[in-house]
C-alpha cells in the first residue's frame, strides 16, 4: 500500500500534484524535493478552461486567495493571426460544433466568408472585452474562461497553500536514483541524504530524471508532425497605451509563430521556431524588429513528444517530465491538471494499491491525450497559408497530420458537420471536434458538399450574430473587470458567482 509519496521537482506541475494528493487522500504523506539552484523561471503561462474549476472546486483554493496572490488576467480564447483569412478567433465555447435550432445546418456552414461573433466569447474577443455586465453592474464571470498567469507568483502561492495542507518541502539537488524491485527505491541528494518512498512523482521538467533517466523509458518523438525546437522568450512592462487583451495571440512568423500573453503589468512574448529553418541570431533579429520593447531575452531548447508510458512501476512522470508540445494551444497546465486528478482518483479507487491494469489504463489514456494534441497542432502547420516562406511551404507539404487525417478527409467531402466527432482519437476529452473544426473553418479549407443558405437562413444567422455583438458592445474590458474583483467590497460565493 502506498503511504509515502515523494515528488521530485517543485514547479507548477509538482505542486499541483502535491495539492491534489494531499487534499484528496487523507493521511497520505506527501514530500517534495525543491532545488534552490534551479529556482522559478519567470515566464508567462496561458491556460485552458479546465484550470479554474480544478483550482477552485477540486483543490478547494479560495478565489479571493488566488486572485490576491497570483493576480491573474482572463483568457477567453486564442486570436490566430493565421491562414488565408489573416485572422480568426478561437473562443472557449461550442461555436462550430453546434447548430442553431432554427437553422437546418450546423453553424460552420454559415462561416465560409464572415467568421466572427458566432457566439458570445468570440464576440467579446472581437471587441477586446472580458465579460458581459451582470445585473449588479460587475462582471458576469462565466465558466468559459481560462487565465494568463505569471509563473513566479503562481508557484509561490501554490507552495504556500501546499505547505499549509501539510506537504513537506525538502531543499536539495537530486544527483542519483537507486533502483528497486518496484522501479525506484530511493533518491540521493547532493548533500548525501537518501530519501526513500513508496511512490515517486517525477516533476523534474525536461530532464525527466526518474522516468526518462533512471528508468530509461523510451521517448516517442513528434518531430515528423511538429518541426519547431526552439523558443526565444522575453517580456516588457505594459505601457499606458497597451490595453490588457482578453486572449492569447498566436502570430505567424517566418519560421514558426509567436505568442503574446497578457499580464496586468506586463506582456510576455515568445517566438517558437525551427533551428533547421533559421539561426538563433536571425530569429532574434526578426523577433526584436517586430517587438522593439523586448527585454530579458533567452532561448529555450525543447523536443516535442512523450514518453511511451507515463507510469512505470512506482514512478509517474508529470508535466514536461512525461511529455511536451509547444504552447500553441496552451496545453501544458491542462495536461497537468488531468494527470493529477486522474492519478489521484486511480489511487483512491485502487485503495492505494494500484494494479497493473490501473497503470495500463492510465498510460493508454495519456498516450491518447498527448497524441490527440499532436494531431491538432499538426493541422495548425499543415493548413496555415498566411505566408509562403520556405519553412511554411515545407509545412504544407511535409507535416504528418497523423490521427487528424481521417477528420480532414471527412471534412473535405462533407463539410463542418458533427458526425466527424466519431473519428476522434480515443476519449477526445480535450478539444473535441470543436478544435479541429476551428482549424479547418478558420483556415478556409475547401469542402465538396456546399450549402447555399436561403435569405431566411441568413436573416436568422445574422440576427444571432447581432445579438452576440450587442452583448459585447455593452460588456466590460479586462481593466474594468479587474477593478471589481480587486475591490475590498467584492465577494465571491461558493458557486463562483459574484456580488458587489
Amino acid at each position: 500500500m502506498i503511504k509515502d509519496v515523494l515528488i521530485v521537482g517543485s514547479g507548477t506541475a509538482g505542486l499541483l500534484f502535491a495539492l491534489s494528493l494531499k487534499r484528496r487522500i487523507s493521511g497520505l504523506n506527501v514530500r517534495m524535493v525543491r532545488s534552490p539552484k534551479i529556482g522559478v523561471i519567470s515566464v508567462g503561462e496561458a491556460t485552458t478552461p479546465n484550470l479554474p474549476p480544478f483550482l477552485f472546486e477540486y483543490l478547494g483554493i479560495s478565489r479571493r486567495y488566488f486572485y490576491e496572490r497570483v493576480r491573474p488576467t482572463w483568457k477567453k480564447g486564442i486570436r490566430f493571426l493565421w491562414g488565408p483569412r489573416g485572422r480568426f478567433d478561437y473562443g472557449f465555447a461550442q461555436a462550430l460544433d453546434s447548430q442553431l435550432s432554427a437553422l437546418p445546418r450546423p453553424n460552420g456552414f454559415y462561416c465560409d466568408e464572415e467568421f466572427s461573433c458566432c457566439d458570445v466569447p468570440t464576440a467579446l474577443m472581437r471587441d477586446d472585452k472580458a465579460f458581459p455586465r451582470a445585473p449588479h453592474g460587475g462582471p458576469d464571470i462565466h465558466r468559459w474562461h481560462a487565465f494568463h498567469l505569471d509563473n513566479v507568483p503562481l508557484v509561490s502561492a501554490l507552495e504556500e497553500f501546499a505547505v499549509n495542507l501539510g506537504v513537506e518541502v525538502i531543499d536539495g539537488k537530486v544527483v542519483d536514483a537507486e533502483k528497486g524491485p518496484e522501479g525506484i527505491a530511493a533518491i540521493r541528494l547532493e548533500d548525501g541524504r537518501r530519501l526513500e518512498a513508496d511512490f515517486f512523482v517525477d516533476s523534474s521538467g525536461f530532464r525527466s530524471v526518474l522516468l526518462g533517466g533512471a528508468l530509461e523509458e523510451p521517448f516517442v518523438s513528434y518531430s515528423s508532425s511538429l518541426f519547431t525546437d526552439r523558443a526565444l522568450v522575453g517580456s516588457w512592462e505594459r505601457g499606458s497605451d497597451e490595453p490588457i487583451l482578453p486572449y492569447t495571440t498566436a502570430e505567424t512568423m517566418n519560421c514558426g509563430w509567436a505568442w503574446q500573453i497578457e499580464h496586468e503589468k506586463s506582456l510576455s512574448r515568445g517566438y517558437v521556431y525551427s533551428s533547421q529553418a533559421i539561426s538563433d541570431d536571425a530569429a532574434h533579429d526578426e523577433f526584436v524588429a517586430r517587438n522593439p520593447k523586448l527585454t530579458d531575452q533567452r532561448i529555450i531548447h525543447f523536443r516535442s513528444g512523450r514518453y511511451r508510458r507515463s507510469w512505470v512501476g512506482n514512478v509517474v512522470g508529470v508535466g514536461n517530465a512525461s511529455g511536451f508540445v509547444e504552447p500553441l494551444e496552451s496545453t501544458a497546465l491542462m495536461i497537468v491538471c488531468q494527470e493529477a486528478q486522474n492519478l489521484t482518483n486511480f489511487l483512491i479507487h485502487s485503495g492505494l494499491e494500484p494494479t497493473p491494469t490501473i497503470r495500463t489504463m492510465y498510460n493508454t489514456y495519456f498516450a491518447d491525450t498527448w497524441d490527440e494534441i499532436r494531431d491538432l497542432l499538426s493541422l495548425h502547420y499543415r493548413l496555415n497559408t498566411k505566408i509562403d516562406t520556405p519553412f511554411w511551404k515545407t509545412c504544407w507539404n511535409e507535416v504528418d497530420i497523423a490521427g487528424a487525417a481521417p477528420i480532414v478527409e471527412f471534412y473535405r467531402e462533407n463539410g463542418p458537420i458533427g458526425f466527424a466527432r466519431h473519428l476522434l482519437r480515443g476519449h477526445a476529452a480535450n478539444f473535441g471536434l470543436e478544435g479541429f473544426l476551428m482549424m479547418l473553418v478558420g483556415n478556409k479549407v475547401p469542402y465538396e458538399k456546399r450549402h447555399t443558405p436561403t435569405d431566411a437562413e441568413w436573416e436568422i444567422w445574422n440576427r444571432h450574430r447581432a445579438n452576440n455583438i450587442e452583448v459585447a458592445r455593452n460588456a466590460m474590458t479586462t481593466e474594468e473587470a479587474l477593478s471589481y474583483v480587486h475591490h475590498p467590497n467584492w465577494r465571491w460565493d461558493d458557486e463562483g458567482a459574484t456580488t458587489h
